[in-house]
Parts: structure tokens; sequence; C-alpha cells
């Protein structure tokens, strides 16, 4: 018996190794493609029974042979029966040669009920095709009728408000062919959201008028208040703006491929919903092979914008440019739905590019929770910036919002002026149905504290039923006694362009009420472009040719550089399974050094108080300082590295890999 069951579960692993069974279990998880979802074709079908035929000839031939082995151990145990044995030894024959025929019997039974398991697959595998098409079809007509729904909800929620005086408005949420819609109603928990996009409804506050030139200086004769404008500035020429030279070094163009690993997020997600995201554990199939410290230094991709504003005489001429690239640094997130890594506490990331793009840029994770990393960047054609940027972000069920915090600082060494600005909100939407895609929202306002210009950039939210142009920018510049100067506009994934103004009054008012301000501009003029995105990029994490650079291995950089970090160098590589579990190596090793920071602060402490203590890290490159102009405090470079660089004096370096 005991020989019985080994060849039972020799056939059962040999039967299911086939991967035949797998053809007829229905997939529940959820986190394939539409394609994946495709009822199965007659092919397959006949490709899976004919399978499953070629392993019932296999266990025909074994049944053939237990049969035939079966034969001849009877006849043996019968010539044993024939001889003169003991009593006892004869009821023991008597006992092992019924076992022999039951053997044969179960045999032979096992075989019939695998001929019935083909029958009844063969029988019922048009069944099965039909019962797929049907929930196809249903699932179509469903993400069609939530469509009209949602088409119906939209009309009878602007009848509302334009029948009711007074009625706050209160927009549909972003569609998206395909998906789910919940429109945010005012119970909705999402109350800040719902606040945050009703002031985003107007699509843009002023109308323009484009004049010719010509013409316009005819009309500008005794009018007060004219601006005057040279054609034959080339300051904001947008062919000035596109960088003539070649790179010195030669970089890396590709990485490996994505692989193709699929994986339910919202059966990850589902358990998150209002928490943290930076305090939930994730495998690096939502990620992409970039640190966050890495992401941040992609903001100077068109960092030509800025050495060209270094020869701007205008002020608010450079403040379009400024503009521009504060725009600009959202451009490859269109497609970068992926998440960067989370730094580990005291890693940094440095760009030494002196050579290629004219400057030097570091970044230090210098908090963990909340996750905060600092920034300098010092550009020898006259300029540098600096931020520390905190990353809030959150969970609402439907999609997920990132909110980077911190004020960003740009000074022109010449001319003094100093801008600061603010980040808007990033919303990933279509968290549990449909395909993943980002949008940014929110108001920027640029000010130069020197000259009291302003910015004011409005990132207008896409919505399935608006006429505006998708991710569209909206944009004016005023002087420091608050006269508008240019109109921008564009978008923040394709390119930015300027309109100088000439003259402005208010519209007419509408039928509702309100009026808008109309702007006379010249012609407008391109100030940034988006560079096309390398060949094969849907494969490499839609990097753009910087990004594809990032992680490339140098030597020199910091033992706390991000391109030694070996989970995110096993995930370029492709072998994501040793990736998360080098993954969870690190971030174990991180919690095991704040439980030690932790006992060291416990000693004479509360533990509340140790658990501050615990929190608190001394960055190695920046330190803490008011700054005066936003009253917050943050991280600033207090210098060394690149001197520790050319030393190669890393002693001070914490070991976090």
């Amino acid at each position: 018996m005991k020989g019985r069951g080994c060849w039972e579960t020799a056939s059962v692993r040999s039967f299911c190794s086939s991967g035949c069974l797998n053809k007829f279990k229905k997939d529940d998880s959820g986190d394939d493609d539409d394609e994946s979802t495709t009822p199965t074709d007659k092919s397959e079908l006949h490709t899976a029974i004919k399978n499953l035929s070629l392993k019932l000839d296999d266990l025909n031939t074994c049944n053939d042979l237990i049969a035939k082995h079966g034969a001849a151990l009877q006849r043996s145990l019968n010539e044993l029966d024939s001889l003169r044995i003991p009593y006892e030894s004869s009821e023991k024959l008597k006992a092992v040669n019924e076992r022999a025929t039951l053997f044969r019997i179960t045999s032979n039974a096992m075989i019939n009920a695998c001929k019935d398991f083909l029958e009844l697959a063969e029988a019922h595998s048009r069944k099965w095709q039909r019962a797929l098409q049907y929930e196809q079809e249903q699932r179509i007509h469903l993400e069609e009728t939530i469509e009209q729904l949602a088409k119906q909800h939209n009309s009878l929620e602007r009848a509302f408000r334009s029948s009711v005086p007074g009625r706050a408005s209160n927009p549909t949420q972003s569609f998206s062919e395909g998906s789910f819609l919940t429109p945010k109603g005012e119970d909705s928990e999402e109350d800040e959201d719902t606040e945050y996009f009703d002031a985003m409804e107007d699509s843009t506050s002023f109308i323009t008028v484009i004049t010719e030139p010509k013409e316009d200086r005819k009309a500008e004769g005794g009018t007060t208040g004219s601006v005057e404008w040279t054609p034959a500035d080339n300051v904001l020429d947008s062919a000035s703006l596109v960088p003539q030279e070649p790179p010195k070094v030669k970089r890396r163009a590709r990485i490996p491929d994505k692989p193709n690993y699929s994986l339910n997020l919202w059966s990850i997600m589902k358990n998150c919903i209002g928490r943290e995201l930076s305090k939930i554990p994730m495998p690096v199939n939502f990620n992409e092979p970039l640190s966050m410290l890495q992401r941040l230094t992609e903001d100077l991709e068109y960092h030509h914008l800025l050495d060209k504003a270094v020869h701007c005489t205008s002020s608010v001429e450079q403040m379009c440019l400024v503009a521009a690239f504060s725009v600009s640094s959202y451009s490859t997130t269109v497609h970068r739905i992926a998440k960067p890594f989370n730094p580990m506490l005291g890693e940094t990331f440095e760009l030494d590019r002196l050579d290629d793009m004219g400057l030097r840029s570091l970044c230090e994770q210098v908090s963990h929770h909340p996750p905060s990393a600092a920034h300098y960047v010092f550009s020898k054609n006259g300029w540098s910036l600096w931020q520390e940027i905190t990353i809030s972000s959150k969970f609402r069920g439907k999609y997920l919002s990132i909110m980077p915090l911190g004020a960003i600082h740009l000074e022109f060494q010449d001319s003094g002026n100093h801008y600061v600005w603010r980040k808007s909100t990033s919303t990933v939407h279509n968290i549990i149905v449909g395909k993943l895609w980002i949008d940014q929202t929110g108001d920027i306002e640029i000010v130069n504290h020197k000259t009291k210009d302003r910015c004011q950039l409005k990132f207008l939210p896409y919505s399935y039923f608006s006429k505006e142009v998708a991710r569209k920018v909206t944009g004016v510049v005023s002087d420091g006694q608050g006269k508008a100067q240019y109109v921008l506009s564009g978008s923040w994934d394709e390119q930015m362009e300027c309109s100088k103004i000439l003259h402005s009054g208010p519209s007419s008012p509408s039928v509702d009420g309100k009026q808008k301000t109309v702007y006379q501009t010249l012609p407008a003029k391109l100030l940034w472009k988006k560079y096309p995105l390398p060949e094969n990029a849907e494969n490499m994490y839609y990097f753009s040719e910087l990004a594809l650079t990032l992680n490339e291995q140098e030597d020199g950089v910091a033992p706390t550089d991000s391109r030694l970090r070996p989970d995110q160098r096993l995930m370029e590589k492709g072998q994501w399974d040793q990736a998360n579990t080098e993954k969870q190596r690190l971030e174990e090793k991180q919690r095991q050094s704040r439980r030690r920071r932790l006992e060291a602060c416990s000693r004479g402490c509360s533990s509340e108080d140790a658990e501050k203590e615990a929190d608190v890290y001394t960055p190695l490159w920046f330190e803490k300082r008011l700054d005066p102009l936003t009253g917050e405090t943050a991280c600033v470079y207090k210098g060394g590295y690149w001197e520790a660089k050319e030393k190669q004096d890393w002693h001070m370096c914490p070991n976090i890999f």
C-alpha cells in the first residue's frame, strides 16, 4: 500500500506540472490587462484538451504496466500457495493476494475516473467559453452604464446649481473613459479635497486677444499705460532656448527592459485606506528603479531655462523663464505612475555634471517619518537652487494624493533676484479599476522677493466633460506694482508659451454674472518644449534621457549614494524577487537603528520624549536654519561634501546599505 501512495503522488505531480489544469481555473486576481481577460479561443481549448488526452494516455500506459506486473505478482503468489508452507504463512499469503487484487481494481477505477474527467472537460468547454463571453459583455455593459450615469449626474448637477442661487459649486470628479467614477458629494469623507477641487473649477480667469505688432503700435498712440516692446528682443526667443552644445561625457542610453510581473494593486492597497503611504511596506513591483532623491534631481532636466534667465535684464522676462522651469519639472510624470524608492535615512545622491550641465547637485534624506529630503544645486552659470521637500501622501480608495510640502528657492547671483515657490499636488487616478493615470492640480505662486514680481500659475484638473486641453496650465506674470505684463499658457506635459500684454480690461458680464479680465497680447513665444522620450521608453519605465543616466554607476560617490542601494540595483537588473528580499533586509536594518537610538534616548527620559528624540536625525551635509522669507525652518546645505569627495574621505558616513 505504501508503494501505491508513492505512485499516486508521482502521477498527480506529473499531471499538475503540465499546467493543463490551470487552463480551467478562473483567475480572480483582477490584475490582468484587457487583453488577458478575453475568452479562451477554440485553438487554446483544443490545445488544453489535447494535453489532457496525452496525460490520459500516460495514465493508461501506467495502468497497463500495473495490470501486467499485477498479473505476474498474482501468478507468483499462486505458485507460493501450491507449496507446502505453515498455516500462518498461508494466511498472510492470502492477505497479500487480496491486496494485490484490490490494487488492480483501484488503478482501473482511477483510469476510468480520468476518462470521465476528460469527457466532462470536452462536454463543458463550450459552456465555459459562453460563460466567459457573457461575463465580458456584462463588464462592458456596466462600464457604459456608469459612463451614462456620470453624464446624467453632471447634467443634473449643473442644472441644480444654475437653478439654486448661491449654491456652492461641486464639480464631478475627474473621469477617465472605461473606469469607475464616484462623484464627490457634500457628505463625502474627502471634504478637504472637495473644497480644493471646487477652487479649481473655473477654467481660466482671463481671456486673451492676440494683436499683430504693427496694428497694435497704431492703436497705442495716445493710450496711457502702453507697454514698450522690442521686436528684436531675443531673450525669450524659443530658438535660443534649445541647448546646442553636445554632451561632453558619453552616458548610457538604455537600461534593462522592465520585466512583465503582474500584481494586484487593490489586493494590497485596500487595507491601507487613509494611512500614510510612506508607512506601508510595499514590494518593488510598484516601484521604478530610482529613489525619491533621484526623482528630485530630475527637476533639473531643463536647467538651460535658468541658464538663459541669467541673461535677462528685465525681471518680468526672467520670471517667465522661471515659471516655465517650474512647470517643466512635471513633464516626465505623465507616464510615470510607479513609486520611487523611499530613501533610507541618511541616503544621499549627487549629480556632478559641471562639464555636461554646468552644475552640481546634492540631495540628502534628512527625515524618515515624515519622509523629507534636502536639495542644493550650484550652477557655474550664475544661479543656485535649494529646497527641503517633505512628501505627504494619502490613499483615498479611488485615488492617491501626493502633496509635496516645502518651499523652493532660486537665486541669481548677479541680479540678486530671489524666487520662492511651492509644488502642486499630484493625483494618481483609477487605483481600483481601469488604467492608472496621473494629474497635476493646484495653484502655484512664484514670488521674486527682491522686485516683488509675481506669477500666478493654475494647473487645471482633467475632467472627462471639459472642453479644455488636457493637462492645461495658465498663468499671469505681474510686476512689483501689480500690473500684469505677460500671459502664460501651455500644458505641463508638452510646452509653455508667453505672450506680452499690451492692454487689459474687464469683459462683459456672463449669464451667471461673472466677469473675466481681457488681455490684449502680442503673438505668443515658445518658452519651453518637452524633449522626446528615448526609443523603447515604454519598456524602460518611461524614463527620459536624463533619468536613464541617474542610476548609472559612478566611481568616487559617497557610500550612502542611491546608486549603491542594492535593492534598487537588483530591480533595475530585473531581479525583482531578490530585490524584494533585499528591500526587507534594508528596512529591518533601518528599524534596528531606530530602536538603538530609542534605547539610548530612553535613559533618563520619558517614553514620549525618547520617541521624539529617536526620530531626530542630524544630517551630514545640511543643517536646520530659519528661512527669513517664509518663516519656516528648513535644511540648508552647510558645505563639505565636494571637499570630502575630492579627498575620498567618507569616514563620517553611516552604514545604511
